[in-house]
C-alpha cells in the first residue's frame, strides 16, 4: 500500500472531512488506487446503519433527509448523507449538487453530505454508491442516509443497498394501490406519507395501511408501519426515527440485516467483476482477432456462441 493512501485512510477513519471527501472522489472516479483504498477501509466498516430514502419526485426526499439528519444529530450521532442525483448532460456532475435543502447542516462537523451523479445508471443509484457508503461507514458515521434519484418504479434498487428502506409518498401522487403496482411495497420497511397537512393525506395513509394489512407475510415477519409527516416543519420525524430504530432491532434479531449485507456485498463483488470483464473486452474490441472471428462466423466456420467462447477463453 502506498504511503499517500495509507495516510489518507488513516485520516478518514479519524473522521477528517477532507480525507473522507477525497476518498469518495476516488470512488466516483474509479481511481487506480481504489483497490488498495478498499483493502484498507473494509476492516473499519460494518458498524453504520444504512438507511435508504426513496420515493417519486416531489415527495420531499431532501427535506425529509434533512429533518432526519437533525433528529440523529440531536441524539449525538455522526451522520453521512449520500444524495444521488441525476447527471448533468453538460458537466457529468450531479444536477442538484448544491443540496439547497440541506444547507442547515453544511457547517456541522458531525455531518458529511455528498452529492453523487448517477452518470446514466438506472435504478436510482450511482455505480459507486456501495463503495462510497463503505467510506462513510469506515469514517465513523453511525448512520448513513442514501437518498436516491426520484425516477419512479426503477428506484427499488436502493433496497439492495440499505439495511432499512424508507419509502416516501405524498398526497396527490397516487394511492396505496398505485404504490403496490410500482413495487415499492415489496422493498419498503417504513412508509411515510409526507406533506400530511395537504388534502388527501389521511386517505393515502388509510389506503397504504389497508394494502399492508392485506399483504401475506410469514410468522414473525416485519410489518411495515405507515406514518405521516410534515418534514418541512419537523412534524412526525421523531416517530419515523423510532420506527427506523425498531426495524433495525428486529432485523438484527431475525438475521435480516446479515442476509441483506451478504446480498449487498455479493452484488458489489459481481459488479466489480463485471466491470473488469467489460474493460478487458473493451481492450479486445480494437483487436484484429475479433474481426477474424466475425469473418469466420460469416463464412460459416464458427457460430456466434463458439466465437464468444473463444473470446471469453482468451480473457481467462
Amino acid at each position: 500500500m502506498t504511503a499517500p493512501v495509507t495516510d489518507l485512510v488513516a485520516r478518514a477513519t479519524k473522521g477528517e472531512r477532507r480525507a473522507v471527501a477525497r476518498l469518495v472522489s476516488m470512488v466516483e472516479n474509479a481511481s487506480p488506487q481504489l483497490r488498495e483504498v478498499m483493502a484498507a477501509l473494509t476492516p473499519h466498516a460494518g458498524e453504520a446503519a444504512i438507511v435508504g430514502v426513496t420515493g417519486a419526485p416531489g415527495v420531499g426526499k431532501s427535506t425529509t433527509t434533512s429533518a432526519l439528519v437533525s433528529a440523529f444529530r440531536a441524539r449525538g450521532q455522526q451522520v453521512g448523507v449520500l444524495a444521488v442525483d441525476p447527471t448533468s448532460p453538460f458537466t457529468g456532475g450531479a444536477l442538484l449538487g448544491d443540496r439547497v435543502r440541506m444547507q442547515d447542516h453544511a457547517t456541522d462537523s458531525g455531518v458529511f453530505i455528498r452529492s453523487m451523479a448517477t452518470r446514466g445508471r438506472l435504478g436510482g443509484l450511482a455505480w459507486a454508491t456501495p463503495q462510497a457508503v463503505r467510506v462513510l461507514d469506515a469514517a465513523g458515521c453511525d448512520v448513513v442516509l442514501v437518498e436516491t434519484v426520484g425516477v419512479g418504479q426503477s428506484e427499488v434498487e436502493v433496497a439492495a443497498l440499505a439495511d432499512t428502506t424508507l419509502v416516501l409518498l405524498a398526497p396527490g401522487m397516487g394511492d396505496g394501490v398505485q404504490a403496490a403496482k410500482a413495487g415499492i411495497l415489496e422493498v419498503g420497511d417504513v412508509f411515510v406519507v409526507n406533506k400530511a397537512d395537504r388534502d388527501g393525506a389521511e386517505q393515502v395513509v388509510h389506503d397504504l395501511r389497508s394494502v399492508v394489512r392485506m399483504t401475506e407475510r410469514a410468522p414473525g415477519a416485519w410489518r411495515q408501519p405507515v406514518l405521516s409527516t410534515v418534514a418541512a416543519r419537523g412534524d412526525g420525524v421523531d416517530e419515523v426515527v423510532e420506527a427506523l430504530d425498531q426495524h433495525r432491532e428486529w432485523a438484527a434479531g431475525s438475521g435480516d440485516t446479515h442476509r441483506r449485507r451478504i446480498r449487498r456485498v455479493r452484488d458489489e463483488i459481481e459488479a466489480i467483476a463485471m466491470a473488469d470483464l467489460r474493460r478487458t473486452f473493451a481492450d479486445l474490441h480494437g483487436d484484429d482477432r475479433l474481426d477474424e472471428l466475425a469473418a469466420a462466423v460469416l463464412a460459416g466456420e464458427y457460430d456466434p456462441y463458439a466465437a464468444a467462447d473463444t473470446v471469453t477463453a482468451s480473457m481467462r
